[in-house]
């Protein structure tokens, strides 16, 4: 294996984590910008609320008077019911009265019902407030827990940067430049394992000779997958254990479960 693979893969591994946790903190604002949409809405709920309430007020006060004129109206007739002399014009009065009454009757059942409108206003006024109240409390929680994280991660990311500033320097100029080729072009996955004669990136097959190489422990060459491009290396597998070692430990297993 080739000294810098080593270094290589810690600085692939690096890499990875600092693209993770600088994915992590690009997320961290839009996740305010959501908490704080939350409260914004909240807040218009409560608004729209009262602004319903100041206009529910204002129909009812032309309501109230509307019943008022309408009463004075009747009161006016029914005053002039003393000086009418025919009964033609009595019977046209006794209309007009009548006729007064019943406007009088329409506009108090559009008054209560803007009264019975405006109790519902009411509730919806208190149902918002309390919504604000729980949504101004959930938001400032969710803040401190997201600038908490975002403390962390920049804690994280601050040592994920020296850790591939240690991993890099060993690297020689030229393969610096080899591994950020590669990256570019495969979004940070540099190296592939070779298992069984297969590139373990791409799936394809590693020639018989390059394989055999990758094996050796005195190779100090670069290979490439021929399919994908990346820097092939070689991880021994683990030793077999002995029939007598394996029995041993099926009996343990045996033992525990």
């Amino acid at each position: 294996m080739h000294p810098a693979i080593p270094h290589l893969l810690e600085l692939q591994r690096a890499d990875q984590r600092i693209a993770a946790l600088r994915s992590q903190l690009q997320s961290l604002p839009i996740r305010i910008r959501e908490a704080d949409a939350k409260l914004s809405g909240a807040r218009q709920e409560l608004a729209s609320a009262k602004q319903a309430h100041t206009n529910s007020l204002t129909e009812r006060k032309k309501l109230e008077l509307d019943v008022e004129q309408w009463k004075e109206r009747a009161r006016k007739y029914r005053d002039q019911g003393a000086a009418i002399k025919t009964n033609e014009a009595f019977k046209a009065l006794q209309h007009e009265i009548a006729n007064a009454e019943a406007e009088v009757a329409r506009a108090e059942d559009r008054l209560l019902e803007q009264m019975m409108a405006g109790e519902e206003i009411d509730r919806r006024i208190r149902t918002a407030e309390a919504l604000l109240k729980d949504a101004e409390r959930t938001v400032a929680e969710d803040h401190r827990l997201i600038e908490a994280e975002q403390a962390a991660r920049q804690k994280e990311l601050e040592g994920a940067l020296a850790e591939r500033e240690a991993a890099l320097a060993p690297v020689p100029e030229d393969l610096r430049e080899l591994y950020s080729r590669i990256a570019k072009r495969h979004r940070g996955i540099v190296l592939a394992e070779a298992r069984k004669e297969q590139c373990l990136a791409c799936g394809m097959r590693v020639l018989p000779h390059i394989y055999q190489e990758l094996r050796r422990e005195s190779n100090h060459e670069v290979f490439h997958c021929e399919t994908c491009g990346r820097i092939l290396y070689f991880v021994e597998a683990a030793s077999v254990n002995t029939p007598a070692a394996g029995k041993g430990a099926s009996a343990a297993a045996d033992s525990s479960a």
